[in-house]
């Protein structure tokens, strides 16, 4: 017998079907690299979008005011609307990285995706949840006036 025959007899062939290793959780099944990073999307995209209630103070608005300072530096009076498209991107991102995610966790095949009708309903559900917001905010049901200075607040409606 020649010596890679010998060599190949004692291992067992590999499988074809090994496109993504696998782990075996006990109950649960397969979990691939693709379900670990759709997971991870879920759980960053959580935490951008607005279902969690406490995401604002540490993650959202602080987003919204850099985008709104960065803009502030063109113009003072985009202060505030650079604010509520950072406050709106982010929200964007977060509903956007939670659609991936579910899609990657819970999809067994990626054939049947469509980016743009995901696009849309990300889009879609984030403007409405930020016009929700500013709605609030224009009758004083949020009251922003202790996080912004006089005139910045007042400059939006004036310019």
């Amino acid at each position: 017998m020649e010596p890679s025959k010998k060599i190949s007899s004692k291992f067992p062939a590999v499988p074809d079907d090994l496109e993504q290793p696998k782990l075996f959780v006990l109950g649960a099944g397969p979990i691939t690299l693709r379900k670990l990073r759709g997971s991870f999307l879920v759980g960053l995209g959580y935490l951008l979008s607005p279902l969690c209630w406490w995401n604002d103070l540490i993650f959202n608005l602080p987003v919204a005011w850099g985008v709104g300072y960065v803009l502030s530096l063109l113009s003072p009076t985009y202060f505030l609307p650079g604010t509520i498209v950072g406050y709106w991107l982010s929200n964007l991102v977060g509903i956007l990285l939670m659609q991936f995610g579910a899609v990657d966790v819970l999809q067994n095949s990626t054939s049947d995706r469509s980016l743009v009708k995901e696009l849309l309903i990300g889009v879609g559900t984030s403007t409405a949840y930020t016009l929700v917001v500013l709605v609030l905010c224009h009758f004083k049901v949020i009251d922003l006036s202790t996080l912004l200075p006089g005139e910045q607040f007042l400059s939006f409606g004036k310019h």
